[in-house]
């Protein structure tokens, strides 16, 4: 380990399947995936709750805790940060509504999922096990693979 206020070097070890990346790229790479982590669980607060409002007029608290399988202790502390990001807002005896932003990520996140659940269907993953798969995997996508996947169903549409 580095001393404190040491330069990190950017260097290959060896590892078990062949060469690691050099640290920094390992720690981008992480970084990324414990951001996404955290995103991943507003935005699919967001999404439910567009679709609860489409739906049924509205979305409960309780609702939500149900339809995510987590305590509705859970599901306010969550509400209260979509809150504080100005995703949502929500009245006494109302439920929770999404502010246009929050309106705005349902409909990227609905969208990324959407794209994600293609590309594994047109690769032959079953309809169900591509919808499951694809609320994990649409979370950690970039939009430099998003735009990949996207040439390559508008590819098979073209043949």
């Amino acid at each position: 380990m580095a001393a404190i206020g040491a330069p990190i070097r950017a260097r290959k070890v060896q590892g078990i399947n062949g060469d690691l990346p050099a640290e920094l790229t390992q720690a981008r790479r992480f970084g990324k995936t414990r951001s996404a982590q955290s995103t991943a669980l507003l935005e699919d607060y967001v999404e439910l709750i567009a679709d609860l409002l489409a739906s049924a007029g509205e979305a409960r608290p309780t609702d939500i805790a149900r339809r995510l399988g987590v305590s509705h202790a859970t599901a306010i502390k969550t509400i209260s940060r979509l809150k504080r990001a100005g995703m949502a807002t929500a009245r006494p005896y109302r439920g929770v509504f999404l502010t246009e932003a929050g309106s705005a990520l349902a409909q990227r996140v609905r969208a990324r999922h959407r794209l994600v659940v293609d590309v594994l269907r047109a690769i032959g993953v079953p309809a169900e096990a591509a919808e499951a798969d694809a609320e994990g995997i649409e979370h950690h996508v970039s939009e430099t693979t998003l735009k990949a996947f996207g040439r390559f169903l508008q590819s098979r549409e073209e043949k």
